[in-house]
């Protein structure tokens, strides 16, 4: 998803061979030479990180309205299970116009209640398979209601808490740069636009750069 409009599929190839090209990305990592400029781009002011010092952090930024996030998220979950411990993944739910404030705070409530692991890749079905539009609150605490989850408590963190945290979502983003999604960021310093399965080749690439310093 652009800031503007929706690009063509990040993907050339389908899901089974996407993941087969996932499987190579320690060894690829390792031997490939991406380019700055082309392949990632480094900031000329550096992010705000949240982890310390001896972390690496990467920032998935997404949209669960994006058809591009939708067919990123089974690769990024995969790649995700087996990072070493020193790298932190952050989930980034970003805001082009202030009509994707609720998708934001939906995000951020169902993070705060622990319920990302059972109800997010959810959140992305109902947006893309099942075409429910999930963009207003009405819509989302509907939706959440009909999870099982508790409407009361939703609404405290989706009124409350989620509110700050989406602003400073935002904040990163603009730090970035992002201008589409799916994308990441890698420790403060590089920008990285989707690219399918190789968005996370170069990650691993620039996590090995980052631990130099």
């Amino acid at each position: 998803m652009q800031r503007r409009d929706f690009s063509r599929s990040l993907f050339a190839t389908g899901t089974i061979a996407a993941v087969g090209a996932l499987s190579l990305t320690p060894a690829l990592a390792q031997r490939v030479a991406f380019k700055e400029g082309s392949d990632y781009t480094r900031l000329a002011k550096a992010a705000a990180v949240s982890t310390p010092a001896g972390k690496v952090e990467v920032v998935e930024f997404f949209s669960y309205s994006c058809i591009h996030c939708f067919r990123f998220e089974p690769l990024m979950t995969e790649w995700s299970k087996s990072l070493p411990a020193d790298v932190v993944l952050r989930r980034m739910p970003v805001a082009f116009s202030p009509a994707f404030g609720p998708m934001q705070r939906f995000y951020f409530s169902l993070e705060s209640m622990g319920l990302v692991e059972k109800l997010h890749e959810k959140v992305f079905k109902a947006f893309h398979e099942e075409r429910q539009q999930l963009t207003s609150p009405e819509t989302i605490v509907a939706w959440v209601e009909k999870q099982g989850v508790d409407k009361a408590q939703f609404l405290s963190f989706f009124n409350g808490s989620a509110i700050e945290k989406a602003k400073a979502a935002t904040q990163l983003q603009d730090a970035y740069q992002v201008e589409g999604t799916p994308a990441l960021g890698v420790a403060g310093q590089f920008y990285i636009g989707g690219q399918g399965p190789k968005t996370l080749l170069i990650a691993d690439s620039l996590i090995a750069q980052a631990r130099k310093g």
